[in-house]
């Protein structure tokens, strides 16, 4: 079975020399921390995008209700 340690590659820019080494446990649990946080942040974003276009749906709906045509909803998106 292949190694799966995550690795860090470090480029020295002076010398061009370039260093592969495993990531330290602390650097391993950063990375989770950020990917986690990462992923809440995109499952916020998409339900507070979710969330808009339901309270659109709604308006539009209450619009319609109260009379007014398609294209004078429309209008009013605009």
């Amino acid at each position: 079975m292949a190694d799966t340690t995550p690795q860090a590659v470090e480029v020295n820019c002076e010398t061009g020399v370039v260093t592969t080494r495993d990531l330290t446990p602390d650097e391993i649990t950063a990375q989770a921390v950020a990917a986690q946080a990462a992923a809440d942040q995109r499952a916020a974003a998409e339900a507070e995008a979710a969330k808009v276009e339901a309270d659109k749906a709604a308006a539009q709906a209450k619009l319609a209700a109260l009379g007014l045509t398609a294209d004078e909803i429309a209008a009013l998106s605009k």
